[in-house]
């Protein structure tokens, strides 16, 4: 056999037919006991699991990393199983590998896809030189709902943004071909509709309506699908009464409509969880439904062990061979049977480079949200005497990777705290807690929104973990010496991502009452925002100068942040997301039908009594260091065929004092169609930097079949009539016009992704 580096290399490319007939040769040897092996992903490498891959009753290893580990286990694949078929090593590379970079919410904020598509190629190449080949990401769920934890996986409440954001990550992760050997498989997940559980609350059901369904939350796994996602990964919800793991109608549109080839892989124990959902009596019946309606890979919980005690008349060969087909199809795609091991000596090299980490800061940088900034209090000056720094998160390193943080390590990281000592060597840094977070985990309720966390043996929430509760009354004496104070509050990292949904979205503990004692001291506050969702912030907007959401930043979370309130770089990030006055607006999201009686002052009209109805901050809405006017909007096609394109333009000019970033964006709405259509919808954004005093003219091309809805049957149509178009900063402002589409035009259901072309 030969050795590991020379095994070790470029694929030759194989063609299509050249795979199917490896395929074909290789399915005509195989077992029941095989083929059924192959649909078996476990996760970690036990002795038990080992001597299973021995007796190729496994395809897929999770949670294995590093080139060590994972040669060691596919020697076993390779070397010691009748069929020699390599194993293929899967693990949650959600916002980077080692390099740990901002969230996915985060970096959607960004509206930049080519930053989007960088980082994922960054986090492939660590990924890979460690023995990964297959990441279970991009999730492109949209949500509405900023309660459910997940939503920090995400790109947030905008089906056009959210194509955009999954295109772009697809291309990051696969580089156009699987076989590199520096390219991740990627999983789009989770299909579909998990971001619509009922209140938010992960794993729960989602009722969503065909239309809905095909309008909202499809187009993202639609996206991904033509940006050439080798696998999918169904949720752990029920859809409509089906659990999406069964759902045949959901995974037929996938397969059918769409003609997706690839593997479908089920979520973590979601097989099992069919019993629980109550649509099998038991394994055996719950591994027929998956499979039967299109899950190609069991992960974790080993049912489909279970299909070997099925009868002949009962257990499908053909739907099982046509699974097995797609496994060992993918395996063969990617490479694995010419070079099934990793180069050892690359891993180290590969990961946490120079280069890894100034693209990690840069990331940070675009992607901070600056919500207020009265009277211009920010970018601070560099000249300033003494500052004070302040909160929970200011000086916390495993808090900034946020959830999800693949193989980051805390010592990576750079904290707020020394973030600034770094950038001002000569200031007085005065430095104090204030309070800590309370964890939410093994709390009794109580003790949910009081005070802080009792240190315990198990090390709950922040005060076990630093020796003691915190004190406010040190944090104002540190307030009251320094001539300002940046203050970090928010949520901690495991608050956020899976089985974190929260019903409030207050800051947890005493972080609120901390901010409103130090900003009653009368000196300068910048509040920054950590936290993997839209917090409740009404009190901080109403008293505080400057607010700036910062999500979790990465490893570079300190250099980044310092970088904006210093002025070395200027916010250019938007919200993906409506953020919500309060939890009693949920859900709230700026692309909401009309109604017959729209938003007005008086009390006939939707809306609330005790409440305003629009969002604190709507869509698309972000501050930056300098003013930009819009002006002179040209419909340059005023009469739009269906077949033809839109193209609209307008001036924009920076007005302020200092160079800055717009994201420039479109929306459109047709005044009349055969539904009710939302009051606007995002169809295009540029990023756009000006130097001060710059005008530039910004143009936008649309393809008029991505002006189209779905009517009451379902068919695709692109209705004739007037449409109103803006050209906007975000989604509540903006300068407007109108065109007309000249004839009507329909479709199948599935031309639903012409429109959703890939950001340039």
């Amino acid at each position: 056999m030969a050795s590991v580096g020379q095994m070790v290399g470029q694929p030759p490319a194989a063609t299509h037919a050249e795979i199917e007939h490896r395929v074909d040769v290789l399915l005509r040897q195989m077992t029941l006991e095989e083929k059924v092996g192959q649909l078996m992903q476990y996760t970690s490498a036990t002795p038990q699991t080992l001597e299973q891959v021995r007796q190729g009753k496994v395809g897929s290893l999770f949670n294995v990393t590093g080139a060590e580990n994972t040669n060691a286990a596919q020697r076993i694949a390779i070397e010691r199983t009748r069929l020699k078929i390599p194993l293929l090593f899967g693990y949650d590379v959600i916002h980077g590998y080692r390099t740990i970079f901002p969230v996915p919410i985060a970096t959607a904020s960004s509206f930049d896809s080519s930053l989007i598509e960088q980082i994922e190629r960054v986090a492939a190449r660590e990924a890979t030189a460690a023995g990964v080949k297959w990441t279970f990401a991009p999730m492109v769920d949209i949500t509405r709902d900023p309660r459910w934890g997940r939503m920090v996986e995400g790109a947030g409440e905008d089906p056009y943004l959210g194509s955009v954001v999954a295109a772009a990550r697809v291309r990051g992760f696969q580089a156009g071909a699987v076989a590199d050997s520096q390219s991740l498989i990627a999983c789009a997940k989770h299909f579909a509709a998990y971001g619509a559980v009922e209140g938010g609350r992960d794993y729960n059901t989602a009722e969503v309506p065909e239309r809905l369904l095909r309008e909202v939350y499809l187009p993202p796994f639609r996206a991904a699908v033509g940006a050439g996602v080798a696998t999918m990964m169904t949720g752990l919800q029920d859809v409509n009464g089906i659990p999406s793991t069964a759902n045949s109608q959901l995974l037929s549109i996938l397969r059918q409509e769409w003609g997706f080839p690839g593997l479908v892989v089920s979520d973590y124990d979601a097989v099992q969880q069919l019993i629980a959902h109550g649509i099998a009596a038991n394994d055996q019946q719950a591994a027929l439904k998956a499979l039967t309606a299109g899950v190609d890979m069991d992960m974790a919980d080993g049912t489909y062990l279970s299909l070997l005690s099925l009868s002949p008349g009962q257990l499908p060969i053909r739907v099982l061979d046509e699974a097995v087909r797609r496994v060992l199809r993918l395996k063969f795609e990617a490479g694995l049977f010419e070079h099934p091991y990793t180069d050892a000596g690359k891993e180290n090299s590969s990961e946490l480079t120079n280069e890894n980490v100034k693209l990690a800061r840069r990331a940070a940088q675009e992607s901070m949200i600056l919500l207020k900034n009265q009277n211009n209090l920010l970018p601070l000056d560099k000249s300033v005497k003494t500052v004070a720094v302040l909160g929970p998160l200011a000086d916390d390193k495993a808090d900034q990777l946020g959830s999800w943080a693949a193989q980051g390590r805390a010592e990576d990281a750079i904290t707020p705290l020394q973030g600034i000592k770094l950038k001002l060597p000569q200031a007085q840094v005065l430095y104090a807690k204030g309070v800590d977070i309370p964890s939410f985990e093994k709390q009794p309720p109580s003790q949910i929104a009081g005070a802080p966390a009792p240190v315990t043996a198990t090390g709950v929430g922040q005060a076990s973990a630093a020796g003691g509760p915190a004190d406010i009354s040190e944090a104002l004496q540190m307030a009251r010496k320094a001539d300002v104070t940046i203050i970090f509050l928010g949520e901690l990292a495991e608050m956020t991502g899976e089985a974190s949904s929260r019903a409030s979205l207050s800051f947890p503990g005493r972080q609120e009452e901390l901010l409103q004692q130090v900003v009653a001291t009368g000196k300068p506050v910048v509040l920054v925002i950590e936290s993997g969702r839209p917090l409740d912030i009404r009190w901080a907007n109403d008293h505080v100068a400057a607010i700036i959401q910062a999500w979790y930043p990465g490893v570079q979370a300190g250099n980044a942040i310092t970088d904006v309130i210093f002025g070395d770089t200027s916010p250019s990030a938007r919200l993906p997301m409506s953020w919500p006055r309060s939890v009693g607006q949920i859900p709230i999201y700026y692309n909401h039908d009309s109604t017959g009686r729209p938003i007005s002052p008086d009390r006939w009209h939707t809306g609330y009594i005790d409440e305003s109805s629009s969002p604190l901050f709507p869509f698309g809405y972000g501050l930056t260091y300098t003013t930009f006017r819009y002006s002179g909007l040209r419909v340059l096609t005023p009469s739009v065929a269906p077949t033809a394109e839109l193209r609209v333009q307008a001036e924009i000019e920076n007005v302020g004092q200092r160079s800055g970033t717009e994201v420039v964006q479109l929306y459109i709405h047709d005044r009349v169609a055969p539904t009710s259509r939302p009051v606007r919808e995002l169809k295009g954004f540029e990023r756009v930097t000006f130097k001060a005093g710059e005008k530039k003219t910004v143009v936008f091309t649309v393809n008029a079949n991505a002006l189209g809805s779905y009517d009451a049957h379902m068919r695709w149509v692109i209705p004739p009539g007037t449409y109103d178009v803006w050209i906007a900063p975000n989604s509540a402002e903006g300068i407007a016009g109108t065109f007309e589409v000249l004839s009507s035009a329909s479709g199948p259901v599935h031309d639903n992704d012409a429109g959703l072309r890939p950001h340039p």
